[in-house]
């Protein structure tokens, strides 16, 4: 989107609708791991992580910055390391709380949608001009 159209709006809703996806990511993953043993739900700051992104500049791509990492280039096989273990630490398996991450859902999901009423409402006053302007 051209700034000179939107301003620096634009580039905030973008970036919080980015925000509010990798916050759903995150959440999503808390609850699909909410039997697995030792799993450590994680979460983001919405407003600190918005804040953090709007002072950052675009990557112009992926660096290998630990060489455990895995590669960016295909063909890579992952070898997969460990030995299954038939012992299960029942009192290890309320680490993901479902209400918690239920109310953090839709949190994320309120603020989503409010977001998206901001470009539609920015999108309605474009088409406003360019249908007024035409007259």
């Amino acid at each position: 989107m051209s700034s000179r159209i939107f301003g620096h709006t634009a580039k905030v809703i973008e970036t919080a609708l980015n925000v509010s996806a990798r916050r759903h990511t995150l959440i999503a993953g808390n609850i699909a791991n909410m039997d697995t043993i030792g799993y450590k739900p994680s979460d983001l700051d919405f407003n600190r992580t918005l804040d953090r992104a709007m002072g950052e500049t675009e990557p112009d791509g992926l660096d290998k910055t630990h060489p455990g990492h895995l590669s960016t280039e295909d063909g890579d096989d992952v070898a997969m390391r460990g030995n299954p273990s038939e012992d299960v630490d029942i009192y290890h398996l309320d680490s993901v709380n479902i209400d918690t991450e239920m109310m953090n859902l839709m949190e994320n999901n309120l603020k989503y949608r409010t977001t998206t009423e901001l470009l539609l409402r920015k999108m309605k006053i474009l088409h406003y001009s360019i249908d007024e302007g035409g007259k």
